[in-house]
């Protein structure tokens, strides 16, 4: 008796996730059905149109638009941004480069600062 591997599959959420997608924006026949390791591996390695045009303009995901910002996820929120963002909206705020961004950006300086420090003392 043979044992068949069985194909490893995800929910429709967990591979946008993992392509840095909003899910909300990715194609019906995407998000109703599921997802096996080697199609999301097909998928980052030749991704088809939809996929590319998700990744250049949105709308993006908060963790992208996070790190678009180079700000945290806890500090979209504090600035009362909890939607998806296009690129061109990611982009604006960028130009406006109002206080509440001058002021997470130098926030997320702090915790990137004090994580090298942390990691420093513990090798040494």
């Amino acid at each position: 008796m043979t044992s068949r591997k069985t194909t490893q599959t995800m929910k429709p959420a967990t591979a946008a996730k993992k392509l840095g997608v909003y899910l909300d924006a990715t194609p019906e026949e995407f998000r109703e059905g599921v997802v096996s390791r080697d199609e999301l591996n097909q998928l980052q390695a030749d991704p088809p149109e939809w996929l590319r045009e998700l990744r250049r303009n949105g709308p993006h995901p908060r963790q992208v638009v996070a790190a678009k910002l180079r700000v945290s996820i806890g500090g979209l929120a504090r600035a009362g941004i909890t939607a998806a963002l296009t690129t061109e909206q990611i982009e604006q705020i960028k130009a406006d480069n109002p206080d509440w961004l001058q002021r997470e950006r130098a926030t997320q300086a702090e915790v990137r600062k004090e994580a090298e420090r942390l990691a420093r003392k513990s090798e040494g």
